[in-house]
């Protein structure tokens, strides 16, 4: 069982008919952020049905695969690793842990980034030492501080959004519209089940947060208080419901 042996079935499965659309959606095209990805055509469930199939894949054919394949390799890659995260023991978890950090360069779309961050990354380090978020947050690289911000959808999970915030507050001037998104998704999942914790981080920042990232924190909100912090009118003062 090789990496060729995964592309072979990929190969399968894909519709090159989709390819163009494909690039467009995730902005692989000159001047976008995925400029220069490759593309097969084939669908998600397709990837994950692959995943499934070469679970048992050795970690050594799964980074090939991570570091060389067009993106839905890339992508199966990263499930196969989330599936093998998964049921592995420390031992194994942190080789698999050590290949993911090595190889963010080829993590590099929102998709790809989501699939992955919270499920490995973010799962390690529920026990550990998180300051190495810290690190990815402040990297050159907007995969690397998606990353960072995505890893501590697993610590909400579990009630837990301590990270979250502070990462908050260091991203939240970030200039990628990606991390706009992916920030204000934290937050609404933080509001979801800490509603106090998200409304106070919310009426310190929401006058000067991008506007990508507010609308995507305030989603869940009732429609008077997404109008009230859309006007800028809540104040850290304010009593809010």
């Amino acid at each position: 069982m090789e990496a060729g042996d995964v592309t072979k079935a990929l190969v399968e499965l894909a519709d090159p008919g989709t390819i163009d659309g494909k690039a467009r959606f995730f902005k692989a095209v000159p001047g976008g952020y995925g400029e220069g990805d490759r593309f097969l055509g084939v669908t998600v469930p397709d990837q994950r049905r692959v995943a499934r199939r070469f679970a048992e894949l050795g970690l050594d054919q799964v980074r090939t695969l991570l570091i060389t394949g067009a993106h839905e390799e890339r992508l199966t890659a990263l499930f196969i690793l989330v599936r093998k995260f998964a049921k592995a023991d420390e031992a194994s978890r942190k080789e698999i842990i050590d290949l993911y950090l090595a190889d963010t360069a080829a993590v590099n779309n929102w998709d790809l980034v989501d699939s992955s961050a919270f499920q490995l990354l973010g799962e390690w380090l529920i026990d550990r030492d998180r300051g190495l978020l810290n690190e990815l947050a402040g990297s050159q690289a907007w995969w690397e501080r998606r990353i960072a911000i995505m890893a501590t959808f697993a610590f909400i999970r579990r009630d837990d959004h301590e990270w979250t915030l502070r990462l908050a507050d260091k991203l939240v001037h970030d200039d990628h519209d990606l991390i706009h998104k992916a920030v204000g998704w934290m937050l609404r999942e933080v509001g979801e089940r800490d509603r106090e914790a998200a409304l106070a981080w919310l009426a310190r920042h929401h006058r000067t947060m991008p506007r990508t990232m507010l609308r995507y924190a305030i989603e869940k909100f009732d429609s008077k208080l997404r109008k009230e912090f859309l006007a800028g009118t809540i104040s850290p003062s304010t009593d809010l419901p």
